[in-house]
């Protein structure tokens, strides 16, 4: 039986509301980079307590046929072998390990995750695009003390993300496909280090950037900022020669002298600068073609480098969750309103949920964790109703897996979506065993007890109505529902038995006593 690595959904916490220090830990599996942050969260704000990172570069291991290559895999789980030991004290609610673009890409991407969550023994998560950007943003905001409208530029190994946002709220979020790993081995790839070369990347870069030049613009900022590797690494270079009018700030004219002085290296291997790490060398070029272009996309005259950025972001969003700041909440909220959702419907449904879930939950081994993922499941059921009727849950599960859902990792939005698809008619046997394999057990025994909570409700009611007797076995996963006499059958008694019926098919224990 697989080791069930459950997705790290945190609980409330009562040292977050008592004010005393929690340990919490990041770790950021970058395409170029991966980083570790571990931190002390108090009074809304994070002390640092220890910080690595280690340029293993990702996503110069995808081959032309899109996997990861066994020295590329290793290359991360040697990385990931040395941030272990800071992870022994850490909780595992207070721990989120998150992957970007490489692992997005990689069709061998869940190999990977395999061996890395059997190494950790923590589930892994991969982040959508604009979630990557939403939780940069978050890092990048909070080490901004300034108010005002901001577009926050992060250039990483496989992606470049694009937010632009006042105080803690981003109003656009975009993540475009071009970083400093990726465009090296697209246009140098020999090493070559050419103006043709240079102005090709450019152009690749500014060709992506058009899709969202305008409706930018027109939202409008008054401070461009820049974090993570490429754009620190140019402030220092620039700093470094004296290009700069102050530290940490990259102009126009500066960053064409970078530039300059770049092609005079003439190859990859020859690039040596002063305030330039060896270690960033080989894919610096690729970076200052992708920034020279945003630079010449937005018509920037300057950039301020920010020290806040994904990892930040990761724990800033981790302290957040299961409160009312919960941005998942939020956003299954805002779904709800998108799609038009029958509220007191949905709010019923959740409620006998929330009861069968007490039920079962001791028998089955299942977490309060795991809990949340039911009562998500049932607020947001009816979703695909927006686009028909017929095999409404199928168009729902569809909607969640596929949207842009902020606050949510992809593992998470595929159960929410799983649980959805699962809630009526035949049980989803195919998209079950699609799920990683830890997930199983506890992922068909939510959507058994969604099933039943949408069956009790199918009248619908005013107010959800008091469920029938119910039991779970703690030796297996059988139910048993007891239902009171009756002379004639119900409407319940005959979508229970229909019930028993899928069920049985699935190959599930559901037992239906009907006294007469």
């Amino acid at each position: 039986m697989p080791k069930d690595i459950s997705l790290p959904i945190a609980a409330p916490n009562a040292e977050f509301e008592s004010g005393e220090p929690q340990r919490l830990a990041a770790i950021d599996l970058g395409s170029n980079s991966f980083h570790l942050l571990v931190a002390n969260y108090q009074n809304e704000r994070l002390q640092v307590v220890a910080r690595l990172g280690e340029k293993v570069q990702l996503a110069a291991g995808l081959d032309e046929n899109g996997y990861l290559s066994e020295a590329a895999m290793q290359r991360a789980l040697d990385c990931l072998g040395r941030f272990a030991p800071f992870l022994t004290d850490i909780e595992g609610p207070n721990l989120r390990i998150v992957g970007t673009n490489a692992l997005r890409d990689a069709h061998n991407s869940q190999t990977f995750i395999e061996r890395a969550e059997a190494q950790l023994g923590h589930a892994i998560e991969i982040i959508a695009g604009r979630e990557e950007a939403r939780l940069i943003y978050l890092g990048a905001a909070h080490a901004l003390a300034e108010s005002g409208r901001r577009l926050i530029v992060d250039i990483g190994g496989g992606s470049t993300e694009f937010i632009i946002g006042e105080a803690f709220e981003p109003k656009a979020l975009e993540s475009l496909r071009m970083g400093c790993v990726t465009f090296t081995g697209r246009f140098f790839a020999d090493g070559e280090l050419t103006e043709k070369r240079m102005r090709r990347a450019e152009l690749a870069a500014l060709s992506e950037l058009a899709n969202i030049q305008r409706p930018y613009q027109r939202l409008g900022w008054d401070d461009p900022v820049g974090s993570s590797g490429t754009i620190k690494a140019a402030a220092s270079v620039l700093h470094a020669y004296g290009d700069t009018p102050q530290e940490g700030v990259i102009t126009r004219s500066g960053l064409k002298k970078l530039r300059e002085r770049l092609l005079k290296c003439k190859h990859l291997e020859k690039v040596e600068l002063d305030g330039l790490k060896p270690d960033r060398a080989r894919v610096f070029p690729a970076g200052i073609a992708i920034l020279s272009a945003i630079f010449e996309a937005f018509d920037l005259h300057q950039m301020r480098f920010a020290d806040g950025a994904l990892r930040e972001g990761v724990l800033y969003d981790m302290a957040g969750r299961n409160s009312a700041e919960d941005t998942r909440s939020k956003t299954l909220d805002m779904l709800k309103r998108v799609y038009d959702v029958d509220t007191r419907q949905a709010e019923n449904v959740a409620e006998t949920a929330k009861h069968l879930f007490a039920v079962a939950k001791q028998p089955w081994g299942l977490t309060a964790e795991q809990g949340h993922y039911l009562s998500w499941a049932s607020h947001v059921h009816e979703i695909g109703l927006a686009i028909s009727h017929s095999q409404f849950h199928r168009h729902g599960a569809y909607l969640l897996e596929h949207s842009d859902l902020a606050g949510f990792s992809r593992p998470e939005q595929r159960l929410l979506a799983f649980l959805v698809r699962a809630h009526r008619r035949k049980f989803p046997l195919k998209e079950w065993q699609a799920l990683p394999a830890s997930q199983q057990p506890s992922a068909a025994k939510l959507a058994r007890l969604l099933r039943l909570a949408v069956l009790i409700n199918h009248s619908r009611p005013e107010g959800a109505p008091m469920p029938p007797k119910i039991a779970a076995d703690s030796n297996g996963d059988a139910l048993t529902i007891t239902l009171p006499p009756s002379d004639e059958p119900t409407l319940l008694s005959t979508d229970l038995e229909q019930e028993q019926t899928f069920m049985a098919n699935a190959g599930f224990s559901f037992n239906l006593n009907t006294p007469s």
